[in-house]
């Protein structure tokens, strides 16, 4: 990649967006068909759904659905999953995208080296035999149904662009503070470090870490998300000593992460935060360990409400304190 001038075209007759965006042969249909879902696929079976993605990157400006950046047509289907899961993956700080001609009619250029995302269009059309032999018999004309891909850059890919076009929407506030949840947190005493784009417990070092609240699609996911992981948090051995070596994907992993969903859920509600399921794509696990467990919910809502009740313990409001040891004595 280099930051010294536009990208160069390909020698030939034809100009290098008309060969991006030529479409393919009829026969490709099927293959792009296959391609674009083996991309979800990828993506779902990587545990990522982007579609519910709940924070962008610390830079994004905030959610939008992905836009053409000169019409400012919005992309619809299943592109907006891939470009989504572009943005996701690659930290656009933009939802704008554009083609290589377009970037070139907007006065700037593509940056060499970049690789742009796949999009679809699909559509139908009449071949002209088709329509002549509708009017030889009479009959409907049938249209052929087609698929095209065209390459698309994100405007971050671009340089030189020309100034107003298509505009992400405003950033989020810089923060949007539930003075009750923040002081719950803060009292904890938990090492909490916020940045980069993840959200974890380390146990080993002790820390939890959460990408900033303006990072998050809606701010009040920053909370579920560091309940979520400050209920991993209370598993530690000097706490609540709940076993947290097991690797992903096996089924002590997910039975800590239904006990750390669960407690947060219970911390939300307590606070007046409507409860979400933030790790949904645990759910195989989840139903994995129930199957085969019939006790295993039980165990689980218990560690989650002793992990709930240990952190709500810190409450300096006495209204969410009185709500924790309300839950003990009923238990």
């Amino acid at each position: 990649m280099t930051k010294d001038g536009p990208a160069r075209r390909p020698r030939g007759n034809a100009p290098a967006c008309a060969r991006r965006n030529r479409p393919h042969p009829a026969n490709d249909k099927a293959d792009l068909y296959t391609e674009t879902t083996a991309k979800i696929i990828a993506e779902l079976e990587a545990g990522r759904f982007p579609w519910v993605q709940p924070w962008g990157t610390a830079h994004t400006s905030g959610p939008a659905l992905p836009r053409n950046a000169v019409t400012g047509a919005p992309y619809s289907g299943v592109n907006i999953l891939l470009l989504w899961g572009q943005v996701i993956a690659k930290g656009y700080p933009s939802q704008a995208w554009l083609t290589f001609k377009q970037a070139l009619a907007a006065g700037g250029s593509v940056r060499k080296g970049e690789h742009g995302a796949t999009v679809v269009f699909a559509d139908r059309f009449t071949p002209e035999a088709e329509k002549t032999r509708a009017a030889e018999t009479g009959e409907d004309a049938r249209s052929v149904p087609f698929l095209k891909r065209y390459t698309v850059f994100n405007v971050a890919q671009c340089e030189g662009l020309r100034p107003g076009l298509a505009q992400d929407p405003a950033p989020l506030p810089a923060r949007e503070l539930i003075p009750h949840a923040e002081a719950l947190i803060k009292a904890t005493g938990a090492d909490i470090r916020i940045g980069g784009g993840m959200a974890f417990y380390a146990p080993g070092p002790d820390y939890v870490q959460v990408p900033p609240q303006p990072a998050f699609f809606k701010q009040i996911n920053f909370y579920r998300t560091c309940f979520h992981e400050l209920s991993h948090w209370t598993g530690h051995a000097s706490r609540l000593n709940r076993d947290q070596s097991n690797r992903f994907g096996t089924h002590g992993y997910a039975r800590e992460e239904l006990v750390a969903e669960m407690g947060a859920a219970f911390v939300c509600a307590t606070l007046g935060i409507v409860p979400t399921v933030r790790h949904a794509d645990y759910l195989a696990g989840w139903l994995e360990v129930l199957r085969e467990d019939n006790r295993a919910i039980f165990r689980a809502a218990s560690q989650a409400s002793k992990a709930a009740d240990y952190l709500l313990a810190f409450a300096p409001d006495e209204t969410a304190a009185a709500a924790a040891l309300d839950r003990r004595i009923a238990a």
